[in-house]
Parts: structure tokens; C-alpha cells; sequence
């Protein structure tokens, strides 16, 4: 790593563990941080109850949020670089899309089966399932057609192509649906960070270092796939092995995050851009640890608004992702004047 990247990534490092702490101590109950530490290393706190809502609820909700947010932003940066695209985002591929019609499937589609199935099939795991299943089978068909294209962009293009599919499936289903039905997809359709346990959670952690893994084994593939395929290939990277690592490492990450956290918009395609305009370089080495660490912290701070703070009301995370991250986005753009990639 640069001599000059090394204080940028220890400032922001400081920064994610203060922005976490202070995520475990706000709520609808305010946990001075005393407390929160003291719980965390299992010390008495002053409130029993505090020690239950730290370990049992704030703090996977807080792994989860950094889970999700360097996720999605690493699968934006691949996806935003495979396709040499700044539009490019984790679901390009119709994963999300994936995801959402599985659950709509279980959702909207479990009446079909009628009493003791129809109430197994809406089990939280199941829905978990089912938005995997869902991601799977996209990913699957977009592997089987990129197999025989040769043109990246044609990937983007079928990518989009299943995403409307997928789309147009979930609508039919909808229009045939009840209303409490139709509620229930859409309070899924907002995101939500606080309903893992520790056993999910280690479920995620497990196929979420998976695509991390595969992650950094693309990262020369990466950054010679900015100047162009002819030019990879005279280095002699394999561009199909490439792009299939990549995809395989974007599915992973944003398929799980989708299926364990519902679809989660925008953190994907902008955390990419932020952290490319604070740190001024396309070398992947410096922007995959970068986006890691923005990601988790903009999640972070987008989950602590959420949840509003002494109140007892949560917000849709995906509403709070948009209005906090486009802004700054916008504003870090117009100040540069132009876009790095």
C-alpha cells in the first residue's frame, strides 16, 4: 500500500469503530458508551436489560450493517469495472431481481398450497431460501448464456433482460395477491438489518468471506479489465475465467446480502464512486480495502438514522440509503466536475 494512502485508510479505520460503537449505543433506548463497552466484555452494566438488547440485537445488527455495506459496495466496484460502466451496480445482473421473485413465489404464491404448508412456507428461513434459490437460478442462466458470448456487454444486456422477466413475473403474482399479502412483500421490499441471529449471521459471514475471497483473486484481473479486453489479453489474463470469478464473487456477496437483508438500494452503485473520488486512483488495491470501509460506514450511519434515535419508530432503510448517500454523491461530483473511472 502507498505511504501516502496509509493515514487516509487509519483515519477511517478510527472512524468505523467510533461510528460502530455509537450505532450499538443509539436506539429507542439511549446505552451510554460506558455501558456498551461493559457489555461487550461482560461486565454488569447498570441496566440488566441493556446487556441483552447490546448482545442479542444491536450488535449483529451492527455486524450486519458492515456486512452489507462493504458487500455491496465491493460487488458495485466489480460490476462497475467488468462492465466499464459508472451506472453499474450489484443487482446489474438481475440477482435482486432473482431474489424478489422467490420471495414473491412464497409470499404470494403460498396460498396455493393452502393450511399447514402455506404457514411452514412463510417461515423467516424460508423466505431466506427462497430469495437464494431465486438469485441461483438468474445467476445460473446468466453463466449459461455468458458461456457462449463473447461481448461483456452483452452479459449487462441479457443481465437486464432476466431482471425484467423476473420482473414482470413478480407484477402478475402481485395483481392476483391479497392485500396483506402484498403488505408483507413490501415491508420486505424495504430492507431490514435487525432480524439476524447469531446462527444466521455466521451463515452470512461464511458466503459473505467467500466473496470476498474471490474478490481479491480478481484484483489484477481488475485493474487491467479498465484499460480493455485486447489489452488483458496481452498480458495474458484470461478474460473468461475473469469475468466469471467476478460474477461468481458479485453473486455471492449481493445475492446473500439480498437474501438475508432484503434488497438494499443504492450503496452498491455509489459507495464505488465516493470512494473513488475521495481517494483519486482506479488501482484496485487501494479502492477494494477503501470500499470496504465506506461502505460499512455509510451503512452504519444510514442505520442509526433509521432507527431514529429515543424513538420507538424504524425507518425503511432503502429510503434512508437514497436520501443520505444521493446528495453526496451529487455534491462530491459537482464539486470534482468529473468522474473517475
Amino acid at each position: 500500500m502507498q505511504k501516502n494512502y496509509k493515514f487516509s485508510f487509519l483515519i477511517l479505520t478510527v472512524l468505523l469503530i467510533v461510528i460502530f460503537f455509537a450505532n450499538i449505543s443509539l436506539g429507542s433506548v439511549a446505552i451510554p458508551f460506558k455501558d456498551v463497552f461493559n457489555s461487550l466484555i461482560g461486565v454488569t452494566t447498570s441496566n440488566e436489560s441493556w446487556q441483552y438488547i447490546v448482545i442479542d440485537y444491536r450488535l449483529p445488527k451492527a455486524f450486519t450493517a458492515v456486512l452489507v455495506g462493504s458487500g455491496l459496495g465491493i460487488s458495485g466496484l466489480l460490476m462497475q469495472t467488468l462492465f466499464r460502466n459508472p451506472l453499474a451496480g450489484p443487482f446489474v445482473l438481475g440477482i435482486s431481481s432473482g431474489a424478489s421473485l422467490g420471495v414473491a413465489l412464497v409470499i404470494m404464491g403460498a396460498s396455493i398450497f393452502g393450511g399447514f404448508f402455506a404457514t411452514l412456507l412463510l417461515t423467516k428461513w424460508s423466505l431466506v431460501i427462497a430469495a437464494s434459490l431465486g438469485s441461483f437460478l438468474v445467476l445460473l442462466a446468466v453463466m449459461m448464456v455468458s458461456a457462449k458470448v463473447r461481448d461483456t456487454m452483452a452479459i449487462l444486456i441479457i443481465g437486464l433482460m432476466f431482471g425484467s422477466i423476473t420482473a414482470a413475473v413478480v407484477s402478475v403474482l402481485s395483481y392476483f395477491s391479497s392485500a396483506e399479502q402484498l403488505q408483507q412483500y413490501i415491508f420486505w421490499g424495504f430492507g431490514s438489518l435487525g432480524n439476524l441471529s447469531w446462527n444466521e449471521l455466521l451463515i452470512f459471514v461464511f458466503i459473505y468471506c467467500i466473496g470476498i475471497l474471490f474478490s481479491v483473486a480478481s484484483i489484477k484481473a481488475l485493474n487491467t479489465l479498465l484499460l480493455g479486453e485486447n489489452y488483458a489479453k496481452s498480458l495474458g489474463v484470461n478474460i473468461k475465467k475473469s469475468r466469471f470469478v467476478i460474477i461468481i464473487a458479485t453473486s455471492l456477496l449481493a445475492g446473500t446480502i439480498t437474501a438475508f437483508a432484503g434488497p438494499i438500494a443504492f450503496i452498491g452503485l455509489a459507495i464505488p464512486h465516493i470512494t473513488r473520488q475521495v481517494f483519486n486512483t482506479s488501482n484496485h488495491k487501494i479502492l477494494l480495502p477503501a470500499v470496504f470501509i465506506f461502505g460499512a460506514i455509510i451503512m452504519l450511519i444510514c442505520d442509526s438514522i433509521a432507527q431514529i434515535p429515543t424513538s420507538d419508530y424504524t425507518l425503511p432503510i432503502n429510503a434512508i440509503t437514497s436520501l443520505i448517500g444521493a446528495p453526496i454523491v451529487i455534491w462530491l461530483l459537482v464539486r470534482k466536475r468529473k468522474m473517475i473511472f
